[in-house]
């Protein structure tokens, strides 16, 4: 019998695809929005494709808005580019 291979949508593209193949951006308790990369982390996760063309996206479409159901201000997806940049590099 196949495991089913958890399926999530791209807040960028709109894609579906296995989860641990994308990145979880995560809301803590306390409102804050950081990127998971553990995946495992507690609070409300929206999920990006690995590529920074997808999270520009997310940022122009309002991606991460919807998910939260909150206003996202630029200084967190600065933060975000930041940290994408950084993973990217490994």
């Amino acid at each position: 019998m196949n495991k089913k291979v958890p399926q999530r949508q791209c807040i960028g593209c709109g894609q579906m695809k296995g989860k641990k193949e994308m990145m979880r951006i995560l809301r803590s308790a306390e409102g804050e929005i950081l990127l998971d990369t553990t995946g495992k982390k507690n609070g409300r996760g929206a999920y990006l494709c690995r590529s920074m063309e997808c999270l520009k996206k997310a940022r122009k479409n309002k991606g991460l808005e919807r998910s939260f159901k909150m206003s996202i201000p630029n200084g967190v997806y600065d933060q975000l580019e930041k940290e994408f940049e950084e993973f990217e590099a490994e």
